[in-house]
């Protein structure tokens, strides 16, 4: 008649087989997700090394500027603060 044992045997083997190729599968995708994310890591780190020896740069040039016109700086700082003030008053 019906071999029960011998489906649920088959059955058994089947899961086995499928969970190991899940397994490989997740695995492949992981590493590969891994390497990228290693990759777009190093690229941001470079980006921000850069951006950091540019501002370190701008820094040295913003605070001569600031030390040669003292007075017009605050000027402008107050004005700037007036603009604000009534942006954010009229929100």
């Amino acid at each position: 008649m019906f071999d029960s044992s011998g489906l649920r045997d088959e059955l058994q083997a089947l899961k086995v087989d499928v969970s190991a190729l899940l397994n490989t599968t997740t695995e492949r995708h992981f590493d590969a997700s891994k390497t990228r994310a290693d990759a777009l890591a190093d690229q941001i780190k470079g980006a921000l090394s850069e951006l950091g020896e540019t501002l370190s740069a701008e820094q040295d040039h913003v605070e001569k500027l600031i030390a040669d016109r003292p007075i017009t700086t605050l000027a402008s700082a107050f004005a700037l603060g007036i603009v604000v003030g009534f942006i954010l008053r009229r929100h």
